[in-house]
């Protein structure tokens, strides 16, 4: 079995990883010995220059969030008693309401597998699509039928790809997940479904993904196959670096470089709309940084715990000064976009004007400590932001006095 190291007092001690056990890591055990008082804050001490006849650490249950908190006595390798702290979770009970409840029982993993139901993440991918091509509507003067059956594809590509990538994550995490409380009752976590079988699901979406990719035009598919590969790449950022919210970034954003070829634009041969795709492709990747790392703070512990890194570690501590500079850069972005293109006084007051009043009011109400909190803000922040933003280009679509800066 593999230990956790860690230093109290001068001295370094040893503590045993059990797996799919959940220890409390905010709370201090003080067990007594003959030896110096020593504060333990996970696991079960294996160090055998130790010796505990006896150990005291009193507990009181703690049921909120239906966790309920417990000790065992255990006995060491070395034959002393300890007590070893640790978080009885509730087993995994089917779905009774939602669209998950509809379905039948052998689909659910599946449909886990593609967090049906938590949409939220597909209407992420979705957004920086429909910014682009009503960008692209703006530009070029397109009418509003292919408008429409442009951004419903995107749509529909946007569910299958976040499904496939979702799937592609919980694979690279399987030894992981089992280890954190919120993602332990993932289908390929509690064993519903086997690593193979999640591969060959994931390549099935992928393929629907590309069925839907075959048909835009031609064009689309020079710019829309490079992005499976950052799919594939984003769950290994979480083990080498403290940015995987940057990767994920340049995954979840490529879709605001397809609006313009989509409706028929080469971005090759127009400079005015290759600086605004670039620029636009960068405020959604600042965007998806800035509630990413909100959502990074609802497993900070879990994280520490099993080795994972995100932003929300590495700036744990200003973080909200963090969220402001990504704020600046997002909105920053927009306004060159709409520079780039010649859009009017609608665009800058409906999208630049919505994005900086929406993720100011985010960043000064969200709660960082609080789970509930961040996931409420990540879920209704992409209708606040990403919907204010759609809003200021759709009216900019319909109303705007558009300047006309080279488009055929």
């Amino acid at each position: 079995m593999s230990h956790w190291t860690f230093k109290t007092r001068g001295r370094v001690y040893q503590c045993l990883k059990s797996p799919g056990c959940f220890l409390d890591k905010t709370a201090l055990f003080r067990c007594y010995s003959s030896k110096p008082i020593a504060d333990v804050r996970r696991g079960l001490l294996t160090n055998s220059r130790l010796r505990f006849p006896e150990v005291k650490a009193p507990w009181r249950a703690n049921r909120s969030h239906g966790q309920e908190k417990a000790l065992t006595t255990v006995q060491t390798r070395d034959g002393a008693t300890v007590c070893h702290p640790r978080i009885e979770f509730p087993a995994y009970q089917p779905p009774k309401k939602g669209v998950l409840s509809f379905l039948p029982g052998p689909w659910i993993p599946y449909a886990e597998l593609m967090r049906l139901d938590k949409p939220a993440g597909t209407y992420y991918l979705f957004f920086p699509c429909l910014f682009s091509t009503l960008l692209a509507a703006c530009y070029t003067g397109s009418t509003f039928l292919p408008v429409l059956t442009t951004s419903t594809l995107f749509f529909t590509g946007a569910l299958i790809m976040r499904g496939a990538g979702c799937t592609i994550n919980d694979w690279w995490d399987r030894n992981f997940d089992p280890q954190v409380a919120r993602t332990r009752l993932r289908p390929i976590a509690r064993g519903a479904v086997t690593p193979l079988q999640a591969l060959t699901f994931a390549g099935f979406q992928c393929l629907a993904g590309l069925g839907v990719l075959l048909q835009f035009p031609t064009s689309c598919l020079y710019y829309g196959i490079p992005s499976l590969l950052l799919v594939t790449t984003y769950p290994l950022a979480k083990r080498i670096t403290h940015y995987p919210q940057f990767v994920l970034g340049l995954t979840f954003s490529w879709g605001a470089i397809m609006g313009f070829p989509a409706l028929g634009v080469d971005l090759i041969a127009d400079p005015a709309a290759m600086k605004a795709v670039t620029a636009l492709y960068a405020s959604c990747v600042s965007w998806t940084v800035l509630y990413d790392m909100i959502y990074a703070h609802m497993d900070i512990k879990d994280d520490m715990k099993v080795g994972i890194k995100s932003i929300a570690l590495r700036h744990e501590k200003d973080t909200k000064a963090v969220l402001s500079g990504l704020a600046l850069v997002q909105t920053g972005l927009l306004a060159a976009v709409g520079t780039a293109v010649g859009a009017g006084p609608i665009y800058f007051v409906g999208s630049c004007g919505s994005a900086a009043v929406t993720l100011g009011l985010m960043i000064w109400k969200v709660n960082l400590k609080a789970v509930g909190n961040c996931w409420w803000w990540f879920k209704n922040g992409v209708w606040y932001t990403g919907g204010g933003i759609a809003s200021g280009l759709l009216a900019e679509y319909l109303f705007g006095d558009y300047v006309d800066t080279g488009a055929a």
